[in-house]
């Protein structure tokens, strides 16, 4: 897949655009991401900020202290609850978009497990692919 790529929540009310290939893609396993994914992680990607845009609609947002430390945003529809970006006040140059929000998301190939300390023993690690006890030095 190439850049352009769109996506956005499960009732329609929003739709975003990227406009750059991800930085990354990989799988977080912070509490804070099995939190808002309701699962044992949640399968990222970032983009540079000034390649992302709202299409049409709005989210509605919440803010918090992540397990780094470091404060993060974030997004989801106010109307249907999609989680669907965060933004780190870290790392403010990048906006990071859950993958299962993507139009197609089968194109993604993981690079990175990172937050792995934080693993539930239930959810299994994908093998082949680095794996990081909390954030990698990007």
């Amino acid at each position: 897949m190439t850049a352009p790529f769109q996506g956005g929540c499960r009732c329609g009310q929003l739709r975003y655009e990227a406009a750059a290939e991800p930085i990354f893609f990989g799988h977080c396993h912070c509490r804070d991401c099995q939190y808002a994914s309701g699962a044992g992680f949640s399968s990222i990607l970032a983009v540079p900020k000034a390649a992302f845009k709202i299409l049409q609609g709005s989210y509605a947002e919440f803010d918090l202290e992540a397990e780094s430390g470091n404060m993060v945003s974030r997004k989801f529809c106010a109307t249907c609850g999609t989680s669907l970006f965060s933004e780190l006040k870290a790392a403010p140059d990048i906006w990071i978009i859950k993958a299962g929000t993507l139009d197609d998301p089968s194109w993604l190939q993981a690079g990175m497990q990172i937050w792995c300390d934080s693993a539930q023993p239930w959810a299994t690690l994908t093998e082949g692919i680095p794996t990081f006890g909390k954030n990698p030095e990007m």
